[in-house]
């Protein structure tokens, strides 16, 4: 995080902003990353053009910030597999538990002023500062 700007942050706002108002004008649908991807597992055949190419679009994006010069580079993860495992299953539990992610409940579902969402979103973060606290300083 060493060349943060906030220039940087407010065109990046900017372009999720426009990505999930484009998403819900033009499709119908909500830009909630977990529905997304579960749509694709249960192969609704109708579906599965514009969600592969929501996630492909995810994928390639990170990919291409990567290879720009004077991108990010590689990310490095300092957990074992069987951790990353096991956090990713957890997540995976935690949206099915919440009825949706971060992007779904909140950038969309906030933006809707929907209480569920807003409820949602405040126990992501609050759980959230709870674990980098406890593992921080207390582990």
């Amino acid at each position: 995080m060493q060349d943060f700007t906030p220039i940087s942050g407010l065109v990046g706002g900017l372009l999720i902003g426009l990505a999930v108002t484009l998403m819900l004008l033009l499709n119908g649908r909500i830009a909630g990353i977990s529905g997304i991807v579960s749509g694709l597992l249960t192969l609704r055949l109708q579906e599965t053009p514009w969600r592969a190419a929501f996630v492909a679009g995810l994928v390639l994006g990170a990919l291409a910030y990567i290879l720009t010069p004077g991108g990010g580079g590689a990310v490095q993860v300092a957990a074992s597999l069987p951790t990353i495992l096991i956090g990713g299953l957890l997540v995976g539990f935690g949206t099915r538990l919440g009825s949706g992610c971060t992007s779904g409940h909140g950038l969309c579902g906030m933006a809707r002023f929907s209480k569920r969402s807003i409820t949602a979103t405040a126990v992501f973060f609050g759980v959230a500062m709870l674990t980098v606290y406890l593992t921080s300083h207390v582990l």
